[in-house]
């Protein structure tokens, strides 16, 4: 029988995902969800013209992709006020994370994040061997405080924050992540995650400064652009840092229909603006019936609502198991005591209603 010669570290690890898609729970359930609200998908969709331009791209997949992401580098530099030089695009953030990671760690570099934060980061450091430092939330919020004691003790190869956070959709101002950006060691990477950044209050987001030779500032199109499935993102920093990604990163990965798709969705910021009205409205919803169950919303600067069960882990794992076997798709956090709560991303008027109907017998399932 062939043994196979896997690599000692790919040996150690676990066969997983960091996520369990709503299919493959379909799949096990036999039906489909009734309400898909759980992985902060903006169920609102894409800019009408992006799908036109997707569209219109289909018919040209014979072709590779623009492996410089030229246009699209162009258009964002203009958006964003910086020079192409200072923008990377890739397959999507968590692509974006792996290829940080393999530029950076080494078996044993400590990494320093918070525990409960993103796991597909940490999966990242998992799969290159570097060892993973966490600093608990404070408040329900990541703590830059911890973070960068954490880090002056460790000196890691990489920092993660989140701002704003998933899985809690809180959030700090640009003073504070300003501060933690000037404190970081001079030899440490941090790694920014800005995937819900537009749906944040306008204080949140620290203004772009691509000076900084360690900092990488990670965006989106798959949530308020509405284009997850494309699978498309970005990353800011300091021209030769963003220039290192050509080292590694694959050069034809980021697909013809997703470059169009985010070139025009990129050019219809009134339909941007339109969605981020339609979330805060969802979101407030979604706060309204939590209240009308009797239990806490948090804080929300996402496209999504941590709900606080007031209860301990246990309790909260039975009311989402009672709402995903009634046919609602939504998610918790993982880890104590963040996982007291429930997580709900923004939906349709249809979606909510559907949450308001079956959070009540869940509720009382789970009480049971």
């Amino acid at each position: 029988m062939t043994e196979l010669r896997y690599t000692p570290l790919a040996a150690s690890l676990p066969a997983t995902v960091p996520f369990v898609g709503p299919e493959t729970q379909e799949r096990a359930r036999g039906v489909k969800f009734r309400a898909r609200i759980g992985a902060n998908e903006n169920v609102f969709g894409p800019s009408p013209k992006a799908i036109a331009a997707m569209s219109a791209a289909a018919a040209d997949c014979w072709m590779y992709c623009d492996p410089e992401n030229h246009d699209l580098k162009a258009a964002l530099a203009v958006h964003l006020g910086i020079a192409p030089e200072n923008i990377a695009v890739a397959e999507g953030i968590d692509s974006l994370f792996g290829y940080t990671a393999r530029l950076f760690l080494e078996p044993g570099d400590a990494v320093v994040s918070s525990l409960g934060a993103y796991p597909t980061f940490n999966f990242h450091v998992a799969g290159f061997g570097a060892r993973l430092i966490t600093q608990p939330y404070v408040a329900d919020r990541e703590d830059p405080a911890s973070l960068l004691t954490a880090a002056a003790r460790e000196r890691p190869k990489l920092i993660y924050f989140a701002n704003p956070d998933n899985p809690m959709a809180s959030w700090w101002d640009a003073a504070a992540v300003q501060h933690l950006i000037a404190e970081i060691p001079a030899d440490s990477v941090l790694c920014l995650d800005e995937a819900y950044h537009e749906f944040a209050p306008a204080n949140a987001v620290p203004p772009l400064d691509v000076t900084l030779p360690n900092v990488l500032r990670f965006r989106t199109f798959s949530k308020a652009y509405g284009m997850a499935g494309a699978r498309i993102a970005y990353v800011i920093g300091e021209r030769s840092l963003i220039k290192s990604f050509d080292k590694i990163r694959n050069h034809f990965s980021t697909n013809r229909i997703a470059q169009a798709g985010a070139l025009a969705a990129l050019g219809d910021q009134d339909y941007l603006r339109d969605v981020i009205a339609r979330v805060a409205r969802a979101r407030q919803r979604i706060c309204d019936i939590a209240r009308g169950n009797g239990l806490v919303p948090l804080p929300s600067a996402a496209n999504f609502v941590a709900i606080d069960c007031l209860r301990d882990g246990a309790y909260a794992k039975r009311v989402l198991d009672g709402l995903i076997g009634r046919g609602v798709f939504v998610r918790m956090p993982g880890v104590a005591p963040l996982n007291r709560c429930i997580r709900i991303s923004a939906g349709t008027d249809a979606d909510l209603d559907i949450f308001a109907e079956i959070l009540p017998m869940a509720l009382a399932a789970a009480a049971e």
